[in-house]
């Protein structure tokens, strides 16, 4: 063991596994990061990058008496991170190393590499402007590109100057990190290469039925996998746009009792995502269902099989309707090649991939950064309560137009969010705390006062997704008789509460099976009416947060004045 100089805390002896490539590649990073205050170490998913590079700043004497600060876009990668880096220096969680995620601070006096959330770090801002607490920062999975992950490149290099003795090291996969190094001014790259056993490709086009052709499809896949009829047996990963894709299609694969089911997102208790990174226990195969938390944050241990449906949930904003949504769509061939690197690292793997190889050339490159396909309102919004001064002055690695800016301040006025000087209201704060567009949180706070919250909750959680009334167009006239019996003679925003209590009655009397035929028969989407109850019980756990609390259920009483009153103060324009 080593002392760190100027503290009591001892740095035990470090090793580096050497089948990671990153391990041959750390004397280069060592002279990079001692000769430079901005490095930026790209390489595939699997290369090391995220639990070595801590390491190799360690043995540099980083964070010996202040911290090493590393963060991870999401709560269960800083986790598990944080829990591999101990095991693998032989120390206690909570010791050397430590992560603080929202509701856990596992950090203690002792603490020199803390795992956090980026969510975390920029909260931290507020109260310590130059990040005083730290002589090193990474920021792992930049090409991410989230919100929060612009906020902290374009603030990094804001105080740089003013901290000269601070580390920046920014990792990514091989995604455009020619922009990273403009941004931090010419700063150096350092590649390391990630895969290291050749990846088969295989396109199988996508099912025919989208309601319910893809997951027998991926029912059919997993059981040609375990019947050998791709090879070798072995551990597969599928990914999956949301919580209720995995939960259904994990009930239909455990139908198969041979097979070991590991469902993996982020809110999962720790104990069943710990389930996932422990191969040891298996009873049959693994097959682990994962949202793209997997793709990117997270290598998930002997993985030989990926399947992937090409697609996941990406917040969007709509200008024709002026709410920001989370649709499910096709993602890019980044992602896609991403996801394909998942496999391939203890042995030869195999990517499937349940679309056509003209559908993936035709796909965008890259997934667009969030700053340019969010509500500008909605951005202006979350500066201004992390205290990060004017969107025009802020150093973003891609600006958003001017225009757009100030639409959003004009927006955000209108809603009673900010003063007319652009400084944040305490409705503002509110707002900033529901996890939708500003227009929507100003209605459920306006709702709360209104008595109208459980009615609300309902239509604006609406609002956020596809409209669920099919209309064929050899079949209008058919479906415009079905859905007329839930029009409201006064209000077509009362409409859409016709509708959630029929379904919702429906739903509770028939199985999965029959509520799917009742959708198609009724011209309805499955989909989207499921999507719309994701989005009200995420809303509802919101408002609890905030101590609103919505009755435990809709009631036939209708209160059209306080619907109407709170619709209103968000529609004011």
């Amino acid at each position: 063991m080593q002392d760190a100089p100027g503290c009591a805390r001892r740095i035990p002896e470090i090793t580096y596994p050497e089948e990671l490539p990153i391990a041959q590649r750390r004397a280069e990073i060592s002279r990079a990061i001692r000769g430079h205050q901005v490095v930026i170490v790209a390489g595939e998913t699997g290369s090391g990058k995220t639990t070595q590079l801590p390491k190799i700043c360690l043995e540099l004497g980083r964070g010996a008496s202040q911290l090493i600060g590393h963060t991870q876009p999401r709560r269960l990668a800083a986790r598990t991170v944080a829990q591999r880096i101990a095991q693998e220096l032989k120390t206690e969680l909570g010791g050397l190393i430590g992560y603080q995620v929202r509701f856990t601070d596992k950090v203690s006096e002792g603490t020199a590499v803390k795992l956090m959330t980026d969510g975390i770090l920029l909260a931290e801002m507020q109260r310590d402007r130059l990040l005083r607490k730290y002589d090193t920062i990474i920021i792992d999975e930049a090409h991410e590109r989230s919100l929060n992950i612009d906020f902290l490149l374009g603030y990094l290099k804001r105080i740089l100057p003013q901290r000269p003795d601070l580390k920046v090291i920014i990792t990514s996969a091989t995604i455009d990190v020619e922009s990273f190094s403009r941004h931090f001014d010419g700063a150096p790259v350092i590649e390391v290469s990630g895969r290291t056993f050749p990846v088969e490709t295989l396109y199988l086009g996508s099912a025919q039925d989208e309601e319910e052709g893809t997951q027998a499809q991926i029912v059919s896949l997993v059981e040609d996998i375990d019947a050998g009829q791709f090879g070798v047996r072995g551990d597969v990963l599928v990914f999956l746009p949301g919580e209720r894709d995995i939960r259904e299609l994990a009930k239909a694969l455990r139908q198969d009792t041979a097979l070991d089911i590991l469902p993996l997102y982020a809110r999962l208790s720790n104990t069943e995502q710990n389930r996932v990174f422990d191969s040891s226990r298996r009873s049959g195969i693994r097959v682990v269902l994962a949202t793209n938390v997997a793709e990117t944050s997270l290598t998930v241990p002997g993985i030989r099989y990926v399947i992937d449906p090409g697609e996941a949930r990406i917040s969007r904003y709509s200008y024709r309707t002026k709410i920001q949504r989370l649709p499910i769509e096709p993602v890019s061939q980044a992602s896609a090649n991403q996801r394909q690197g998942r496999c391939g690292r203890v042995e030869a793997g195999v990517c499937i991939r349940l679309y056509s190889e003209e559908d993936f050339n035709s796909r965008p490159e890259f997934t667009d950064p969030e700053i340019k396909r969010t509500n500008l309102a909605a951005v202006v919004l979350q500066m201004l309560t992390l205290g990060l001064g004017e969107v025009e002055n802020f150093p973003f690695i891609n600006p958003p137009d001017s225009r757009m800016v100030r639409d959003g301040y004009k927006l955000l006025e209108e809603l009673g969010a900010v003063t007319p000087a652009g400084k944040l209201t305490d409705i503002g704060k509110r707002m900033a705390r529901l996890p939708v567009d500003p227009r929507l949180a100003r209605m459920v706070l306006a709702a709360s006062e209104q008595g109208a919250l459980q009615e609300i909750l309902v239509i604006t959680s609406a609002l956020t997704v596809q409209d669920p009334r099919e209309r064929p167009a050899d079949k209008q006239q058919q479906s415009d008789q079905m859905h007329a019996r839930f029009r409201h003679p006064r209000s077509d925003f009362m409409a859409w509460l016709n509708l959630w209590r029929y379904y919702e009655e429906q739903r509770q009397a028939l199985s999965q099976n029959q509520l799917r035929k009742l959708c198609k028969r009724e011209f309805l989407s499955f989909m989207r009416m499921r999507e719309w109850r994701d989005i009200h019980a995420q809303l509802t756990i919101a408002c609890r947060q905030q101590k609103l609390r919505p009755a435990s259920s809709l009631t036939e009483e209708e209160n059209y004045q306080g619907v109407h009153v709170a619709l209103l103060s968000g529609l004011l324009s």
